[in-house]
């Protein structure tokens, strides 16, 4: 590396900390702890298969006689088992351990497609207006009329009915993320429209487009640059919710196979034996669930606040 490239990144550093996002960050403790924290179920996800103790895809590393075994501390429990077992005998640290893995990625797989339709109809509605603009937003109007969870139960319903179980758990993931993302690019496009609207009645716009720059130049590398505030803070909104949607449909049998498991999974397959005593199944993914979602959405209000111009003004 060049003597050149790093005092490039030092300039560069320098300058984000003197930034107002960076001198928010360190004297606002809410917003370090939520993003500590989520930090810390990231990391502890990517390294899951480090950390955990056995493996609960592999049906070879658990076993049906140690199943309901309660947490260490409880009476009946195991050592081997710090946080117990599930009724098919899995440990209950590990299974935590990779849904929240899996509940995580679909959470930002999703957010980055729906980014990615929202973001390019609305660049598109706003810049050019006139009948496509209005076609495209009746088109919004008609998305955002059903809910996310009802369009999501109704196509994954009929995409098991039609493929059988086996096929959809090989492909659980992808087609969960292809249906949230769809669902839900309405937010950004309409945010990205709204904004569009805005900036191009700009003069660096008028600029641009006198010295000769193509709509298309215009719109990715000088309108879309200035929407990217709103964006971001909508961004780790939608990832919470998305993370919410995926565990409200695995709750309901519509979304991870039990055999890869996720946090909303996990959940419903412990809620039919919390009444018998095994609450220990329900309770910690619920547990982790919770904390997950609150220290995301207390994140994304920071990030709200601290990039809001009108909040500065005074």
């Amino acid at each position: 590396m060049s003597a050149q490239t790093l005092e490039v990144r030092s300039s560069a550093w320098q300058r984000f900390r003197k930034s107002l996002v960076y001198h928010s960050f360190i004297h606002n403790r809410t917003a370090m702890v939520s993003a500590a924290v989520v930090a810390f179920f990231v990391i502890t996800s990517l390294l899951a298969p480090v950390l955990a103790p056995y493996d609960p895809w592999d049906q070879t590393q658990f076993d049906i006689m140690d199943s309901e075994l309660p947490p260490v501390g409880s009476n009946g429990a195991d050592q081997r088992f710090v946080l117990g077992t599930d009724a098919m005998g899995r440990d209950m640290l590990s299974t935590i351990l990779y849904g929240t893995g899996i509940s995580i990625m679909i959470g930002v797989f999703a957010t980055i497609l729906q980014a990615t339709i929202g973001i390019s109809i609305g660049l598109v509605s706003g810049y050019f207006g006139g009948r496509l603009d209005s076609f495209l937003m009746r088109v919004a109007d008609i998305q955002l009329s059903f809910t996310t969870l009802m369009v999501a139960i109704v196509i994954l319903a009929l995409f098991q009915a039609t493929v059988g179980l086996r096929f959809y758990e090989n492909y659980a993931i992808f087609v969960i993320v292809l249906v949230i993302g769809i669902a839900e690019w309405p937010q950004y496009a309409r945010t990205v429209r709204a904004c569009v609207l805005a900036e191009k009645k700009k003069e660096y716009v008028d600029a641009a487009r006198v010295i000769g720059l193509k709509p298309r130049a215009i719109i990715y590398r000088h309108i879309l640059p200035n929407t990217i505030s709103p964006l971001l803070v909508i961004s780790t909104v939608q990832v919470a919710n998305a993370i919410i949607t995926e565990a409200a449909l695995s709750f309901l049998g519509l979304g991870m196979p039990i055999t890869k498991p996720s946090l909303g999974s996990l959940i419903r397959n412990g809620f039919d034996y919390i009444f018998s005593g095994s609450w220990w199944i329900t309770a910690f993914p619920a547990l982790i669930l919770v904390v997950l979602i609150l220290a995301i959405n207390l994140l994304g209000d920071w990030m709200r606040d601290v990039l809001n111009p009108k909040l500065y003004d005074k």
